[in-house]
């Protein structure tokens, strides 16, 4: 008992301290900070600027692609995004610890009160839960400068990657993020990522700085976005697996355009940019009300694309995000008891036709998901679907990209379909609120055009029973190597979505009883053409005009064959042509 007393006297003491010397920073804040200080505080919060101006979208988008570019020139570099994100990332990380430390060192009047502080501070944080006050925390012998100034001399590549895994166990939240790569690796006995190329990798980010003062979260976030379309030009269809298209990204955050306190779930979030794209609308639409943003939720099944969604978020600053790792279907990541967590909306670009999933594995689901037929198992579409409407709350919404078939195949076939019968049991249940037609060619992993299904819980009184379809699929402009959708296709799209109307060659309001004279096809553009119509003909006036044609067709040849003869260029006529 004597022990216990003690043990905790001394933790009691230990947090006395520091709160103390908390309390002691806050009196001594009042006073004037000393020139040292103020030199302290400049220096580390010099930044990358020219005329005082910090790296704006353009100038980090070049800078970036630079380091990409600099192990093996732009062809190459998608194959190496797995070492340059890391890095990127460690470098803000770094700087702005650096930063807060520098803050910090004036506040506590010194280096050494500072650093002991952020050091008691973290080790009480890890042990309470509370929020530690750096972001953080990295030993100096682990922070950039200390990579930035290993010599290349074979030892690099292990040096970077124990100072990621090192900061990564002292700090639990960038666990999965920063300890997933290793900088040694090497295949069929070689360095897939040499010394002499790392350290040019390593120069080139060290070109400028990544602090507080440097670059907003959203400049920031924006250029690492670019990287990834970047990488993902370059990857080709496996490039799907961790990157959705920015336009459609922002066609579906504008399409739910969360409200505040609400929640945000992801399934198979890949990079994180459905969610992000609706944080950041939300940001737009609600300037003044930050501490009530959405909170967003995803998993991920590849822990490579796992750690490039956590260090999309950290670098966003959206710090209060959640993720989970493994696979959606088998093991959902957010659960409430022996129930899915529910949210108020889901976005979601899940992999299309997907197979692997058979009918045991949904009759034996435990989490009461598959309620409304078992998909076939060359496709997991209308799984997902199921997944998703399973974990919206009972007023919850959802937009989910997926292939132009989904909403089409099996209609208007006499033999049976269970994707067919799983769509008619939700536009049945009035849980389908619309369908948005894109373009083609704006996916990686296929030229095809895929589709927004917008889902409902509960509808409206004025959009009960009622199915919005649209057509945008006119609405892109062509780019290297993929077609983009055009602002002014997701600006419309979200109109005749708020205002619910039909729109001559865009948009049209049917019924839940006219989708049941389809078979249930929901495309668009069986209901909205954009086409110019070509006036129908009655078929015997279509058959006298081909007649006609025909004729006058005979008589010219004919006419030509005289002309030819005269001019001793064809045979002799014969005695029917004269």
């Amino acid at each position: 008992m004597t022990r216990k007393r003690n043990g905790r006297s001394k933790k009691s003491e230990q947090s006395n301290d520091l709160q103390t010397k908390l309390l002691n920073s806050e009196n001594r804040e009042r006073s004037d900070t000393s020139a040292n200080q103020h030199d302290l505080i400049e220096s580390a919060l010099s930044t990358a600027q020219l005329n005082g101006k910090s790296l704006d979208v353009s100038a980090l988008e070049t800078w970036l692609w630079d380091a990409a570019c600099s192990i093996r020139g732009a062809t190459d570099a998608p194959k190496f995004k797995d070492f340059i994100l890391p890095l990127i990332f460690f470098k803000r990380l770094s700087d702005v610890f650096d930063d807060e430390f520098a803050q910090h060192s004036a506040k506590f009047g010194s280096e050494g009160a500072a650093r002991e502080i952020i050091e008691a501070d973290h080790q009480d944080a890890l042990k309470t839960g509370h929020i530690p006050i750096v972001r953080f925390y990295i030993p100096s012998e682990y922070r950039w400068n200390a990579i930035r100034n290993h010599p290349a001399d074979g030892s690099l590549g292990e040096f970077v990657t124990d100072c990621m895994r090192q900061v990564a166990q002292l700090n639990p939240e960038l666990r999965g993020v920063l300890d997933v790569r290793d900088f040694n690796e090497r295949q069929s006995g070689q360095r897939t990522l040499g010394d002499g190329r790392l350290a040019e990798l390593i120069q080139v980010v060290n070109r400028h700085r990544l602090g507080l003062k440097d670059t907003e979260p959203d400049v920031l976030g924006r250029a690492y976005e670019y990287l990834l379309r970047k990488f993902a030009e370059g990857q080709g269809q496996s490039a799907g697996e961790f990157y959705t298209p920015k336009e459609v990204g922002w066609l579906v955050a504008h399409l739910i355009n969360p409200e505040p306190h609400t929640t945000i779930y992801d399934p198979a979030c890949g990079s994180a940019g459905l969610l992000i794209k609706a944080r950041l609308v939300y940001k737009a639409e609600h300037p003044n009300e930050k501490s009530a943003a959405p909170k967003l939720f995803g998993q991920e099944l590849n822990p490579t694309t796992f750690a490039m969604a956590k260090m999309n978020m950290f670098l966003h600053d959206f710090s209060d995000s959640s993720f989970s790792i493994g696979d959606t279907f088998r093991n959902p990541g957010f659960t409430d008891g022996n129930e899915l967590k529910r949210f108020d909306y889901v976005v979601a670009n899940p992999m299309w036709l997907q197979d692997g999933y058979d009918e045991s594995f949904y009759n034996n689901d435990s989490w009461n998901r598959f309620l409304y037929g078992i998909p076939p198992k060359p496709s997991a579409d209308w799984g997902w679907i199921q997944h998703v409407l399973a974990s919206l709350n009972d007023h919850g919404r959802a937009a989910v990209v997926l292939d132009t078939g989904a909403v089409s195949r099996g209609s208007g076939s006499k033999s049976s379909n269970k994707e067919r019968e799983i769509r008619k049991a939700l536009v049945d249940n009035d849980f389908v609120e619309g369908v948005i037609l894109l373009p083609e060619n704006m996916f990686y992993n296929t030229t095809a055009p895929g589709i927004v299904l917008l889902l409902s819980r509960i509808k409206s009184a004025e959009r009960k029973e009622q199915i919005l379809l649209v057509n945008v699929s006119a609405y892109f402009v062509k780019e290297k190597p993929k077609n983009a959708l055009t602002d002014e296709g997701i600006g419309l799209v979200a109109e005749v979505y708020r205002k619910w109307e039909t729109r001559e060659k865009l948009s049209k309001v049917i019924t839940v009883s006219e989708a049941r004279a389809v078979d249930y096809n929901l495309s668009p553009s069986q209901f909205v053409d954009i086409n110019d119509r070509a006036p129908q003909r009655p078929l015997s006036q279509i058959i006298q005009d081909l007649s006609s044609a025909r004729i006058e067709r005979e008589r010219a040849d004919a006419n030509l064959s005289r002309i030819l003869t005269r001019l001793k260029l064809n045979k002799p006529l014969t005695e029917d042509e004269k």
